[in-house]
């Protein structure tokens, strides 16, 4: 996964008041924190950062902050419970070489043989990898799979250089036949089911 280059700047004000006038002015509040570092409040673009962790839940940014370049990956966002827009980003400083935990999507690829259904019980992967090579996801094909076939975690074909400690059994998808819902029972009419009485005889 390739970094893009974001500008950062330090930041002097906390509190409140100081966030809602960065988002005003486009700034993003963020932290950048590490094991060897204290950890320091920033600035960001608001619109570039937007861009770059919509689509991506394990972005890698080139950060500049001054004279200093710095990697580093975004751990957590918090978004406005309504609006859903992005108010603060956590960042953890890496380097190229750091192994890194995370959580990758995995993506079920293929159609499973006529008439069945797969369902996905797994949706993200806990894997540890270096920073730089981390996976937009781990793809699974069900291609053709019959009723009953399962596919585990041992399944998965990892890229070289990620790992992961998750169970090899545990259940990924399986193939099944879906369940044939039951008709709607229709109400038979008091008439239709005593039948029709019979007409009166006009000349008795």
């Amino acid at each position: 996964m390739a970094a893009i280059a974001l500008t950062a700047e330090l930041r002097e004000e906390t509190g409140k008041g100081a966030a809602r006038r960065a988002r005003r002015a486009g700034k993003l509040p963020a932290v950048i924190y590490s094991s060897d570092t204290e950890t320091r409040s920033l600035y960001l673009p608001a619109h570039e950062t937007f861009l770059i962790v919509k689509d991506n839940a394990n972005a890698l940014v080139s950060l500049t902050i001054g004279d200093e370049k710095q990697l580093a990956l975004v751990k957590a966002i918090q978004r406005h419970p309504v609006r859903r827009d992005i108010l603060h980003v956590d960042l953890l400083a890496v380097s190229r070489t750091e192994k890194v935990d995370v959580d990758v999507a995995i993506e079920v690829t293929g159609e499973s043989a006529p008439g069945t259904i797969h369902a996905q019980e797994m949706f993200e992967l806990a894997v540890s990898c270096p920073a730089i090579e981390i996976p937009e996801s781990i793809a699974l094909s069900v291609e053709g799979l019959e009723e009953g076939s399962v596919l585990r975690v041992g399944d998965l074909t990892l890229p070289e250089d990620v790992t992961t400690d998750v169970d090899p059994e545990e259940v990924v998808v399986s193939v099944m036949i879906p369940e044939e819902e039951p008709e709607p029972e229709t109400e038979e009419t008091e008439g239709e089911e005593e039948g029709e009485p019979e007409a009166e005889d006009e000349d008795a």
